[in-house]
């Protein structure tokens, strides 16, 4: 554990997800509710998702990250964590923040699931019509 000198917080979200992030001084470990990512997420792609802003930020091993994720399901917690960490690199330099804004990760996705509404099926889906 590192003090809170040289800690930086930061916030991620996407869909239902909420993801709290530190970023710590280190060797470039992550870790995800006390598991390592590789253990955490299992798709190779939600992995992909997770290291892409350290692979555009060109960070590397020196930061260790350590973050909670809360509520939605493993994409859309992949994509809280994503944006997260973005958020974190972000606050150590001002050219990373414009490296990181190019690249679109400091953007948060707005897209969420649409209500399902009266008289219908579902969001956009209707009963099906009988003409007898």
């Amino acid at each position: 554990m590192a003090d809170a000198s040289n800690t930086i917080w930061a916030t991620g979200r996407r869909k239902r997800s909420i993801a709290r992030v530190r970023l710590l001084t280190g060797n470039g470990e992550i870790e995800v509710n006390k598991k390592p990512l590789d253990e955490y997420f299992d798709r190779p792609t939600l992995k992909m998702i997770v290291r892409q802003p350290i692979q555009a930020s060109n960070i590397g091993n020196k930061f260790n990250i350590i973050a909670t994720v809360k509520g939605g399901g493993k994409s859309g917690q992949a994509g809280a964590l994503r944006h997260g960490i973005s958020r974190a690199i972000a606050l150590t330099s001002e050219e990373l923040r414009v490296l990181l804004r190019k690249k679109g990760f400091l953007t948060r996705d707005p897209r969420k699931k649409e209500r399902k509404k009266y008289g219908q099926k579902g969001a956009r889906k209707r009963f099906q019509w009988t003409k007898r």
